[in-house]
């Protein structure tokens, strides 16, 4: 059996020590998994990166996916782990980590693996030049998520971490935010619905009822609200209106009235709302001093950020953060336009000229963290990228990164027929925003292009 090498260094202006921590976190294999070659951990044994634990995780390859076990051998605090591949798709795979001081205060990450191509020499000869490219691509991922994540909790380190209640941990952004915050030191509890996701750190809500045992919230220092109903799912039934509204406005009231009456309330809540609450605007920009908009979901925002009202009165400093269009393969806008695109059917939506304000999922964890630990923000902050793209733009940008055509046009009109009045309020509405609030308290955007987020997004 024949054995290549791949390495990957990145200096890091963090102390070894730091870097090692991060990724001895629960959550840390959460962060470094790309978005672009997701994978689903199955089960895991032993205590985290020690000799002897395993991790086992379906990889996505096939229509089946592959099954991947890999277990920790060697473990040096602060300066390496190592774990093989004991089952998998590889005839070898050896993964030393290394964190090697750079002087007191920076550091050189280093990935090294040992691994070995099954199928012999055709095996060798198919991926001789696939397989390292797809290392690059995958741990270049990991070092910049790693470099940017450690910036983002430099700041409350050293006895900044807080607990941190999370809603809605199990959709696109709380999925990803739950890891972001429990790699940085934080203690995080999910307010969940579901009998079955009880577990340690887990509290049973019902938005329709509010929180009937509310003792596992005394002591949360900040609470993320994050839960409701799908918006742009599926089209807009009188039902499905009600649902939209009811799961916002009144889960959100509950929310803040429980949060209020508590012994020891949370210093900060951060609500999430949405852009949509500017409505139509055309090439106008906004920022978080404009007015709302109408429309349902322009009605909708305003009155689920008005819901927050018992919160701030009890002296909670609450952020209503409007979060622009989400991008993230894993879902949202991006999940649903990648498909189309990778066939080299995709293009502009209606006449393309309407403003999308976007914004990378990991500027969307870093927008939340700022607002939890920046004490002098409150109220309205857009949560959008500095440079909002037309459809058009993002579109022909898309196709250019995945190297495919954009050629075809969705008219307006299909996009109503197939969607209602979805369509004139989440797709052709034109809403250019600004994030003048976040850019005035110090944030810092990882991304801040709409090309460089979607390269690093989809490794490419």
């Amino acid at each position: 059996m024949s054995s290549r090498e791949y390495v990957h260094r990145s200096s890091l202006p963090f102390p070894a020590e730091r870097v090692f921590a991060w990724h001895e976190r629960p959550g840390a294999l959460e962060r470094l998994t790309p978005p672009f070659a997701p994978v689903r951990v199955l089960a895991r044994s032993g205590t985290g990166i020690q000799p002897g634990a395993r991790v086992v995780l379906r990889i996505p390859v096939g229509p089946a996916g592959v099954t991947w076990v890999a277990e920790h051998r060697d473990y040096e605090p602060g300066r390496l782990f190592r774990d093989v591949m004991v089952q998998g798709p590889f005839a070898r795979w050896d993964h030393t980590h290394r964190f090697m001081p750079d002087g007191p205060d920076a550091s050189v990450l280093e990935d090294r693996v040992l691994y070995a191509l099954p199928g012999g020499r055709l095996g060798n000869a198919v991926g001789a030049a696939f397989v390292p490219a797809m290392l690059a691509g995958m741990f270049g991922y990991r070092h910049r998520i790693t470099a940017g994540d450690l910036a983002s909790h430099a700041g409350c380190h050293e006895g900044r971490a807080a607990s941190v209640m999370v809603t809605g941990s199990s959709g696109l952004i709380g999925s990803a935010l739950v890891p972001f915050l429990t790699t940085g030191g934080h203690r995080v509890v999910r307010l969940v619905r579901d009998a079955a996701d009880a577990a340690p750190d887990t509290v049973r809500w019902d938005p329709a009822r509010g929180i009937a045992d509310t003792a596992g919230l005394e002591g949360i220092d900040a609470v993320v609200h994050l839960a409701g109903e799908p918006i742009a799912a599926t089209r807009w039934t009188d039902a499905v209106r009600a649902r939209i509204r009811d799961s916002r406005v009144d889960g959100t009231r509950r929310l803040c009235e429980t949060l209020a009456g508590l012994a020891r309330p949370p210093r900060v809540l951060v609500s999430a709302s949405g852009v949509g609450v500017y409505g139509e605007r055309g090439d106008t920009a906004c920022d978080e001093t404009a007015a709302p908009g109408s429309g349902f979901l322009a009605e909708v925002c305003r009155d689920w950020e008005a819901a927050t009202e018992p919160a701030r009165r009890a002296g909670i400093r609450v952020v209503l953060l409007r979060i622009g269009v989400v991008l993230s393969p894993l879902g949202g806008a991006l999940g649903l336009l990648l498909p189309v695109f990778r066939l080299g059917a995709g293009g502009a939506m209606g006449g393309g000229r309407q403003w999308m304000s976007w914004i990378g999922i990991d500027d969307v964890l870093g927008a939340v963290h700022h607002a939890i630990t920046t004490d002098g923000l409150a109220g309205p902050v857009n949560a959008v990228a500095p440079e909002p793209a037309t459809n058009r733009e993002l579109t022909a940008t898309l196709a250019r990164v995945l190297r495919r055509p954009a050629l075809m046009r969705i008219p307006a009109g299909a996009l109503r027929l197939a969607l209602g009045d979805v369509a004139d309020e989440a797709v052709l509405a034109s809403t250019r925003v600004v994030p003048g609030a976040l850019a005035a308290s110090g944030y810092r955007f990882r991304t801040p292009g709409l090309e460089a987020t979607l390269r690093h997004l989809l490794g490419r």
